[in-house]
């Protein structure tokens, strides 16, 4: 049974980091792309990366350039995106999602991330 669970939200100052944690099971995370997705309060949808772990390979939302890094854990089958230089704008539940055919197959539960002073 395929499950993704995020963790690593919590509230953070301005400026501030965090390192959100996308776990899976049922599936390899090596084997597929997982997405990072975002919606904030009274908003849609919004794309924020693609990994591929097994390439080390990441696109992104311009909104991220040069605050971020990535990584993977394969023994945990875990994706990491830490976020840095968090801005309110960062305020968001952010998802993972596993890739199927360039869509989104399964999703976590979210994980919600305040940057708030």
């Amino acid at each position: 049974q395929v499950q993704l669970v995020e963790s690593g939200g919590g509230l953070v100052q301005p400026g501030g980091s965090l390192r959100l944690s996308c776990a899976a099971s049922g599936f390899a995370v090596s084997s597929t792309w997982i997405y990072w997705v975002r919606q904030a309060p009274g908003q849609g949808l919004e794309w924020v990366s693609k990994i591929d772990i097994r390439t080390s390979t990441i696109y992104y939302a311009d909104f991220l350039e040069g605050r971020f890094t990535f990584s993977g854990d394969n023994a945990k089958n875990t994706v990491y995106l830490q976020i840095n230089s968090l801005k309110s704008e960062d305020t968001a539940v952010y998802y993972c999602g596993k890739d199927h055919n360039w869509g989104i197959d399964y999703w976590g539960p979210g994980t919600q991330v305040t940057v708030s002073s």
